[in-house]
């Protein structure tokens, strides 16, 4: 069958990026029409909201002819049926339709981002013409600061006045027409006046230089005559040595002192000045002394420059020694770094405190108690580190002191000295900052330093001058005015101290073989005959005294401390034995010492159960005023021991009456005139003494 020569010619439709179809010619081939699909074209005149209430009810037809289709299917209806097809066919231009909203939507998609993109740049445009904008503000407005904030160098310059100016400047320089109306030509004057006057500063300064070095050689010419006569000088010195000692006027030895002095820290400096000042005016029997390395002492007040250009070479060689030992280990590098904390420094001095300057009341009284003639000596050491003194004390005794057993404490070195002031045991350093030094280094207490370096009392710290109270802050360098302050006084503190000391050492010795030394100036406070007699005198330590039943009272009211010294002491009459616990405070005799008693005599008794025992315990302890004798109440413990013998001869005697009314038992007659064996509702018994009558009454 031959085909149709009339038969119609093709179209082929050629589809653009979007948009509707376009009829076009193709070139040599005439017999073909050619139509172009743009759906751009098409998308710029469809609505949005259109095409998604298109999509929308294209999406509802697919649904429901799937759901026909389904139907027909579940109804029986054959694969290729019509309603099936038909079905089918209609499904397929719903998808058509479908994919062409897809693609319209993506086209919009891209539109949008173009759109977007284009505008971004544009933005990104002006923002960068922002920036440059922004960036010339900035850069003239520092130029505008930089202007206003420039500084003229004559401005640096300090000129006289305006009216000092005109009153002084000549007329050539200040053209008062001219500068009075221009400021501008007012300073370039002011500045040509400025260089007048310091041309004619500088002409009298070289005339100044030339009278100076005229002045220096006149100078120069009188150092040489007097170093001529320092040989001479000398020589007269020497010979003069004995004079001097003849005369008691040692110049050459506190000339050496004075050179010494220089070297010294500034606390012991001022401890030196005030304590010579102080042996000048109200104590010949003082002396101060300085002993250490001087050398030492000059090498640690050289300036660092000097001792570094000096130890140069030596630092090599011992780096380089170092490098070849071992590491220390971090135990002796703690050691080390304590050893350089607690370092004293190479000098200290020595305080002389003699006991020959009684007087003539009391010469007699000092010699039988031993103090006449002893010397304290004081040494005074400074911790650089810690900024603190620290004090050792020796005793030179003029009699032998080696009889008393229950004196060894009395002089003991590490404790002669505590307590001189109220609470000042000198354990503990007195400066606050040291407690920080300590823990850096490892250091628990300052006790455990305190035999090797010395007490650090805070009267030692006064009388150098340092001031560590926590009330006020603490002001660098030592004070002389705080020294002086205290000197006086301290120095009576620490030779009644020692006077103390000697004198209970005496006492002591006297003591323990049961005898109670009682001077003629006391002899008026006791009878003639006393019976009762001193058995035993012993020390004991805290530990003992505190397991004492009948000192538990003491205890509990604080009066007692481990800083006290403490003895037995035991007085017998017949088959009467009393014992007697004595603390003894280091401040003695400005402290009273404090006795409890305990009777054993049919039992035991002591003060808490026995009323007159009690008031035997006042009689001692109370009335100091009675029994201190003559100042400063060196006799007060042996009165108190004479007193307590006393009593207990009234208290015996008078017990027998007590009880039975009688005359007494043969064992204690009665040998003491009362007027009244007991009284009042306790049954007290008269245990004053009255002189000169002679008799014993109540207070």
């Amino acid at each position: 069958m031959s085909t149709d020569p009339l038969k119609k010619r093709k179209t082929k439709v050629i589809r653009g990026d979007g948009g509707t179809p376009e009829t076009k010619r193709i070139r040599g081939d005439a017999d073909q029409d050619v139509r172009v699909y743009n759906e751009e074209v098409e998308l710029e005149g469809r609505d949005t909201e259109q095409d998604y209430i298109l999509y929308k009810s294209t999406c509802e037809a697919v649904a429901k002819l799937m759901a026909e289709i389904q139907d027909l299917k579940a109804s029986g209806a054959k694969e290729g049926s019509m309603e099936v097809e038909e079905r089918r066919r209609r499904g397929s231009v719903q998808f058509i339709a479908l994919k062409k909203l897809n693609r319209m939507a993506h086209m919009r998609l891209k539109k949008a981002r173009d759109q977007t993109h284009e505008a971004k740049q544009r933005v990104d445009v002006l923002h960068l013409q922002l920036q440059n904008l922004l960036y010339e503000v900035l850069h003239l407005q520092k130029e505008i600061g930089k202007c206003l904030e420039f500084r003229s160098q004559h401005e640096e310059i300090e000129l006289v006045s305006v009216d000092e100016f005109f009153q002084e400047a000549p007329a050539e320089i200040s053209r008062p027409h001219l500068t009075k109306e221009d400021p501008h030509q007012l300073t370039l004057a002011r500045l040509d006046w400025e260089l007048e006057q310091r041309k004619r500063l500088a002409e009298q300064y070289k005339s100044s230089l030339c009278t100076k070095e005229k002045i220096l050689k006149g100078i120069e010419m009188k150092k040489e005559y007097l170093n001529s006569l320092q040989p001479g000088l000398q020589a007269i010195m020497q010979a003069s040595l004995p004079v001097q000692e003849y005369l008691s006027m040692p110049f050459e030895r506190v000339q050496k002192q004075a050179e010494v002095a220089r070297h010294l820290p500034p606390p012991l400096y001022v401890l030196l000045v005030q304590a010579s000042a102080y042996g000048q005016a109200c104590d010949t029997n003082l002396s101060v002394s300085i002993s250490g390395d001087v050398d030492e002492a000059k090498a640690l007040s050289r300036p660092p420059e000097d001792s570094q250009d000096d130890e140069s070479d030596s630092d090599a060689e011992e780096e380089q020694q170092n490098t070849k030992r071992r590491r220390a280990t971090v135990g002796v590098q703690l050691d080390d770094k304590r050893k350089e904390m607690l370092k004293r420094h190479p000098l200290s001095l020595c305080i002389e405190l003699n006991c020959k300057d009684a007087s003539t009341v009391h010469l007699d009284i000092e010699r039988v108690f031993g103090a006449y003639g002893s010397i304290l000596h004081l040494f005074f050491y400074y911790l650089m580190n810690l900024n603190i003194l620290t004090v050792k004390v020796k005793v030179s005794a003029s009699a032998d002191l080696s009889g008393a057993i229950s004196a060894g404490e009395l002089l003991n070195p590490e404790s002669l000295l505590n307590c001189l002031y109220a609470s000042d045991h000198g354990q503990e350093t007195p400066n606050p900052a040291n407690r920080y030094q300590f823990d850096k280094v490892g250091i628990v207490s300052f006790a455990d330093y305190v035999a090797e370096l010395g007490h650090p009392y805070v009267w030692v710290q006064s009388l150098g001058g340092l001031h560590f109270s926590s009330d006020s802050p603490q002001v660098e360098g030592p004070h002389s005015s705080l020294s002086a302050s205290h000197m006086e006084s301290t120095m009576k503190l620490l030779r009644g101290r020692l006077q103390a000391r000697l004198a209970l050492h005496k006492q002591f010795s006297s003591l323990e073989h049961s005898i109670v030394p009682v001077s003629n100036e006391c002899q008026h406070l006791f009878p003639a005959k006393v019976v009762s007699r001193l058995a035993h005198w012993t020390m004991m330590s805290y530990e003992e005294f505190v397991e004492l039943s009948f000192v538990q009272h003491v205890m509990k009211a604080g009066l007692v401390r481990n800083t006290d010294l403490f003895f037995m002491a035991t007085v017998e009459r017949g088959t009467a034995r009393l014992q007697a616990a004595v603390v003894l405070n280091p401040r003695y005799p400005e402290i009273t010492p404090l006795f409890s008693l305990s009777l054993l005599w049919k039992g035991e008794r002591s003060g808490r159960t026995d009323d007159n025992l009690r008031a035997m315990e006042s009689e001692v302890n109370v009335f100091r005023s009675e029994l201190q004798g003559p100042r400063p109440g060196l006799q007060l413990l042996t009165n108190q021991m004479q007193r307590l013998c006393v009593c207990l001869d009234v208290y015996l005697e008078t017990e027998s009456q007590v009880c039975d009314g009688s005359e007494g038992p043969r064992e204690f007659p009665r040998e003491k005139m009362c007027l009244r064996t007991a009284r009042g509702p306790n049954r007290l018994k008269p245990f004053k003494y009255n002189h000169p009558q002679g008799f014993f009454s109540h207070r």
